[in-house]
């Protein structure tokens, strides 16, 4: 129906929560970045983060750690994509 439109782009999941669900919400959009044909970089862990409160995630040092990790894979994706 979307001629393929996310076909060969790269994305990644990132999900904020306060406790529970966080597993369940990242497969979820996972499931559609590939049943889109999406390339997706992996990380050093679930891309979670926790907290309550706006700012609460910045808490998160193994959440934090991770979107670094996540960052500089996907930069290192799209250089080589693009090369």
């Amino acid at each position: 129906a979307n001629q393929d439109m996310f076909r060969r782009k790269v994305g990644a999941s990132v999900v904020a929560v306060r406790r529970a669900g966080g597993i369940h919400a990242f497969d979820t959009m996972n499931h559609f970045f590939f049943i889109s044909q999406m390339v997706v970089p992996g990380s050093s862990y679930w891309n979670i983060g926790i907290g309550l409160a706006p700012g609460d995630v910045n808490g998160d040092e193994e959440g934090l750690n991770t979107m670094k990790t996540l960052g500089k894979n996907m930069a290192w994706l799209l250089k080589k994509i693009n090369d």
